[in-house]
């Protein structure tokens, strides 16, 4: 199903094999692999991954990416180009600032994307699975950032001479139950 005329997508299937200019992981903090999403890119992603990861620790953010950053590595072995790894909120852990921090992995990914020249990008549904965020709530929260950003923000990124507009933000998800709420809750601007 599309959204904002064409420009989002909702599909099933496994964000590993996206031919995309990058996927965005919902990584953990420590940016060193772990379950779900963030386990099976490092996996299919191989090494190289990881060895930009530790690079990031060890230059710019010793104690972990902090909830709701977003940085940018290199896709390993993935068809895509790039990975952008960004850290969900864990749910009923973040002092009432769910949603906000939801909101800003979507944002602060979306502004990587454009800053660095890419056309298509494809999300994994953030924090819903192990962090425990509830699928109804991250629907709305994600739908109202891709919306907001697509329509609005896009335009405030600082531009480098790679910069272009997005022309597609894939919402993929594992399971056609887990799409099917997605569509039931979402919010896209009309």
């Amino acid at each position: 199903m599309d959204f904002l005329h064409g420009r989002v997508r909702v599909l099933v299937g496994d964000i590993t094999e996206q031919r995309v200019d990058a996927i965005v992981n919902a990584a953990n903090s420590s940016l060193l692999g772990g379950g779900g999403v963030d386990g099976a890119i490092h996996r299919r992603g191989g090494p190289a991954i990881l060895a930009a990861c530790e690079e990031l620790r060890r230059t710019r953010y010793p104690d972990g990416l902090p909830t709701g950053q977003a940085v940018i590595t290199t896709a390993g072995a993935l068809p895509a180009r790039y990975v952008i790894h960004t850290v969900g909120p864990v749910w009923g852990r973040e002092a009432g600032r769910e949603a906000e921090l939801l909101a800003a992995c979507y944002a602060n990914s979306l502004a990587l994307a454009v800053a660095h020249g890419l056309a298509v990008v494809a999300f994994p549904s953030i924090s819903t699975g192990a962090f425990g965020y509830p699928q109804a709530e991250a629907a709305e929260v994600a739908s109202q950032a891709i919306s907001t950003f697509l329509l609005h923000e896009a335009g405030t990124v600082r531009l480098t001479p790679d910069a272009r507009p997005l022309e597609e933000v894939r919402l993929v998800f594992f399971s056609q139950q887990a799409a099917d709420e997605f569509l039931r809750h979402q919010r896209f601007a009309v």
